[in-house]
């Protein structure tokens, strides 16, 4: 009974129940049985829940081109279009320097061959329509950043050399093939033949890159295709008869420069007025629900404001065990928008910047687990992470500011995944969290 009088004092931050040993399968270690030793069971410490948004992700060096654009019907309008310098096998025709001075070769076509990685997002059953443009800008990070982000960008020509549109098939084909401007394809060739070009500066003082675009005329899927793709010149032996072409590839040789620009146009949505990254937007301003999206840099943070009040429970005590469950808004998810198997999960100060990924006592990563075993009301379907170090580490801090926690997806810089996940006040879909407390 001292227990729950003492708790009382602290009503308006939690409630509490005590338990021997009754809750699911918990378990004490010997040292601590002893027959003046609780174990208090704690569910209703307030948990504060946000959105966040970080201002950049690097997406250079992520082995992805990403292209498309869709609406969705939570967050807005989401588009990726994607920027890369490319590099011939060799800077003349044919299979060797010499051999172009005793053989005439003539230009026949040239295409962008767009290799699939079987990564998608949204509809794939409605068309999609790319536009490819000749960059101006030379593919260059700055001096004191190797990076590109999700909000970089280099000029190009307005005027497109290629357009495609077609219906994807990220898992039923293997790649896409985009014919190419003939009078640009031409001209490379002829400056590769004519021997005007002759090594990599040359080459890229001529030609500087692609960037691929989607068109806004439609928006229903954005789809991933791999760094192994090419911009393909084919030619052929000149007064031959023969029906096949050689080819020249150019490629992506170094993905550090290869990066996509990833926006999201919140307009009119529940999110229109989500803060700089600095700060946060409480979810209850937002229906009582958190979102998450890759590629635009929303995430889902998590306070534990009154967690050192624990220290009052009793004289002595610690944290054995604490388990977090976050739930994803059911109406939110479909087969256009599944579910991810995990959540990473990060330490943040109060500005949101990372200072860690959150580990386990071995070192490796603590991930939010999905837990997606269906029941009749799809009540279980939850994220579940074992959060009781990081609550004790909370406990124990003398000094210094509190931590929080970041809740992403893994890759969060490749993809445009999203989630809808619910706080404590979200009736369907409520947040829980289970603390273990042991007073001796």
């Amino acid at each position: 009974m001292r227990y729950i009088l003492f708790l009382l004092l602290f009503i308006t931050i939690f409630t509490s129940c005590q338990t021997d040993n009754t809750e699911g399968n918990f378990v004490v270690g010997s040292d601590y049985l002893s027959i003046n030793n609780k174990v208090i069971m704690i569910d209703t410490l307030t948990v504060d829940v946000s959105t966040i948004n970080f201002d950049s992700l690097a997406t250079s060096n992520q082995g992805r081109i990403l292209i498309g654009n869709y609406n969705d019907p939570i967050l807005g309008k989401v588009k990726s279009e994607s920027y890369f310098k490319l590099t011939p096998d060799t800077y003349y025709i044919s299979s060797s320097s010499s051999d172009t001075q005793t053989t005439n070769y003539v230009f026949d076509s040239i295409a962008v061959i767009l290799r699939y990685d079987r990564y998608y997002y949204g509809d794939t059953t409605k068309t999609q329509t790319i536009n490819i443009h000749q960059l101006t800008q030379s593919v260059k990070p700055n001096i004191d950043d190797t990076n590109f982000y999700n909000i970089s960008s280099l000029t190009y020509d307005s005027k497109s050399i290629g357009s495609k549109t077609f219906y994807p098939k990220p898992i039923g084909k293997d790649s896409i093939n985009i014919q190419i401007d003939p009078d640009f394809g031409k001209k490379l060739f002829d400056k590769l033949n004519n021997n005007e070009i002759t090594n990599s500066n040359e080459f890229d003082d001529y030609f500087k890159g692609l960037v691929i675009k989607p068109s806004t005329d439609n928006s229903a899927n954005l789809i991933g295709y791999t760094t192994k793709s090419v911009l393909r010149l084919y030619y052929k032996i000149s007064n031959t008869d023969s029906k096949y072409s050689l080819i020249k590839d150019f490629s992506i040789s170094d993905i550090t420069k290869q990066f996509n620009t990833i926006s999201l146009d919140r307009t009119g949505t529940i999110l229109q007025n989500l803060p700089d990254s600095r700060n946060k937007l409480a979810s209850e301003l937002t229906d009582n629900n958190a979102y998450i999206q890759s590629g635009t840099g929303l995430a889902c943070r998590i306070d534990f404001p009154f967690i050192k009040q624990l220290k009052y429970i009793s004289e002595k005590g610690f944290i054995v065990d604490a388990e977090l469950v976050i739930k994803p808004n059911k109406n939110s998810i479909s087969t256009l928008y599944p579910l991810k198997d995990s959540l990473q999960v990060y330490e943040c100060d109060n500005l949101n910047r990372i200072s860690k990924v959150l580990t386990n006592s071995d070192g490796s990563k603590n991930l939010a687990i999905l837990n997606n075993i269906p029941d009749e009301f799809n009540e279980n379907i939850g994220y579940k992470i074992n959060l009781g170090s990081f609550l004790s580490q909370e406990i124990s801090k003398i000094y210094g500011s509190k931590s929080s926690l970041i809740f992403a997806f893994p890759n969060i810089s490749k993809g445009v995944d999203r989630i809808v996940l619910g706080n404590q006040k979200n009736t369907e879909n409520k947040l829980k969290l289970k603390i273990y407390y042991i007073s001796y």
